[in-house]
């Protein structure tokens, strides 16, 4: 199989490399080749190019475009399910709702732009002290965006960071991942087959492939990329955000990397709802195999009876929990390496788990470990991420020790605290201090499950990402792929249709800091 650049089909390369069947260990038959630096030089040339025309679309043709590329995934029936199910090992039921979920937010950003208040037209007419000034988001260029693993669909070649570029009006180059190569060429050809219909110029979309680092650092050094969207490791969203920072002109990355979604379990929940929280704490850390970012992965209590009870409880579940099925070779290796070095660091008591052999699957067993408050606070190795089936309690002596402890927490996606109405104002207390530390705020729940609203914030503080006032879900994802642009003193004709005095395409604006959809 090939790269698609611009609708044409390219293998210049010779290192190949091909997909594995996580439940086997199987290869697969199909060869698939490492784009060359020619070739993804000619991508983004392409996009480049494209941009020229697409920069001035308007909102109604990129939302038929976005609908079209959504009936496209649909159109691959099973054949798409199936291919993906080979190469993921996720499970068909999984697969089905990922397609809904993001032929669904293809379909919310065409809703998003044809309401239209997404440009955020700020106006303020002159005074006698100040001149007239008008402001709105223009799309940036071309994007590169690097598939997860963890996500085929929904944070892949037609996942979330495609999905807004393309609503921003930006020309998109995808890496796809290397461990589901052939799920990345059938979404390829669905969004080609989009560009073809709707009379986009086909350099909007191009899908490299490669199982080398050097395909994604040579996309991502290139002149004419305008700004990278990432999700994956700490480690790789790094290394990507320094090379685009030591280009000649250096670039914004927007890498969601790491994150361990502190739980706080307050005594009254525990008291109230031990066996409830203990089962509901289990589905979400083994949901996905534990291969989700918004895994919880620390878990505070008091040290107290119930928190004892509670720690055993949750230990006995994992312990009689199944080993699932990992997505690759990388990830065993990784977990297994990073629960090791997590041992090592410090006193942490294992308390079921650790590394299984099976021949037959990448696995690793559901796995609990216990550390105490001081060991944490004393030892930042103790923050860091295991991708899979695993969490760690930390408990605490008092819920002052509590607070303590998580104030030396490092960023975060999420964090949650489960309380009873009489704990409300620790809880308080406590969440003051979160608040500073993730992107997403959560009472009585679960961090896995992120829904696609446009008021949802899935971001948070370094390392959970690179930049914390952005989010990679929702609608307001678009706004990574925009820049603003101010207009002074503009003659009426010229300005853009959104700040024009009558206000043509009739969205909300801030006009001299009222909101309206009035023209002025």
């Amino acid at each position: 199989m090939t790269q698609l650049i611009a609708g044409i089909s390219s293998h210049e390369g010779t290192q190949t490399f091909t997909s594995i069947n996580p439940r086997t260990k199987q290869p697969g038959t199909t060869l698939f080749y490492d784009a060359t630096p020619s070739e993804i030089d000619r991508a983004v040339r392409a996009a480049a190019e494209a941009f020229e025309e697409t920069r001035f679309y308007p909102a109604e043709k990129l939302a038929g475009f976005l609908d079209v590329v959504a009936d496209e995934i649909e159109a691959l029936g099973d054949t798409l399910l199936e291919t993906a199910d080979w190469e993921t090992g996720l499970g068909l039921p999984r697969l089905q709702g990922e397609r809904g979920r993001t032929t669904g937010q293809l379909r919310k950003f065409a809703a998003l732009l044809r309401e239209g208040s997404y440009v955020d037209a700020i106006i303020d007419t002159a005074t006698e002290n100040n001149p007239d000034v008008r402001r709105m988001l223009f799309p940036i260029g071309p994007v590169g965006v690097f598939s997860a693993s963890n996500f085929p669909f929904a944070f892949a070649v037609a996942g979330g960071d495609t999905a807004s570029a393309f609503a921003a009006g930006c020309p998109v180059i995808v890496k796809g991942h290397p461990s589901h190569p052939a799920t990345s060429q059938l979404f390829a050809e669905a969004i080609a087959a989009a560009v073809e219909k709707c009379g986009f110029p086909a350099g909007f979309f191009s899908l490299i492939q490669g199982n080398s680092i050097d395909v994604g650092q040579t996309l991502v050094k290139h002149p004419l990329i305008e700004v990278i969207g990432f999700t994956g490791s700490l480690r790789g969203g790094r290394a990507i955000f320094d090379t685009a920072a030591a280009r000649p002109k250096p670039i914004p990355v927007f890498a969601e990397m790491g994150s361990v979604n502190p739980v706080i379990f307050m005594p009254e929940a525990l008291k109230n709802r031990r066996e409830e929280l203990a089962a509901s704490l289990v589905n979400s850390v083994t949901l996905g195999s534990g291969q989700f970012c918004t895994n919880p992965g620390l878990l505070f209590v008091v040290d107290n009876q119930e928190g004892r009870q509670f720690i055993q409880e949750v230990t006995e579940l994992m312990s009689a929990a199944e080993p699932c099925v990992l997505l690759n070779a990388q990830i065993e290796n990784g977990l297994a390496k990073a629960v090791e070095n997590t041992r090592q660091h410090a006193s942490i008591e294992l308390l079921t788990g650790g590394m299984v052999e099976v021949d037959e699957y990448y696995t690793y067993a559901s796995t609990v470990m216990h550390t105490t408050s001081e060991n944490f606070r004393n030892d930042t190795h103790l923050q860091v991420e295991h991708f899979g089936p695993v969490t760690m309690f930390v408990t605490c002596n008092s819920l002052d020790d509590m607070r303590e402890t998580v104030s030396t927490l490092d960023g975060n996606l999420t964090a949650a605290i489960h309380a009873e109405a009489s704990e409300m104002k620790a809880a308080h207390t406590l969440f003051a201090v979160l608040r500073e530390k993730v992107g997403r705020l959560i009472w009585n729940g679960f961090p896995t499950g992120v829904a696609v609203v446009p008021a949802m914030q899935h971001g948070g503080p370094y390392p959970a990402t690179t930049a914390p006032h952005t989010t990679s879900v929702g609608m307001v994802a678009i706004q990574r792929f925009m820049r603003p642009v101010a207009f002074q003193n503009m003659p009426n004709d010229l300005l853009p249709d959104a700040l024009k005095n009558e206000n043509p395409l009739h969205i909300w604006r801030l006009v001299n800091w009222e909101r309206t959809c009035e023209a002025i």
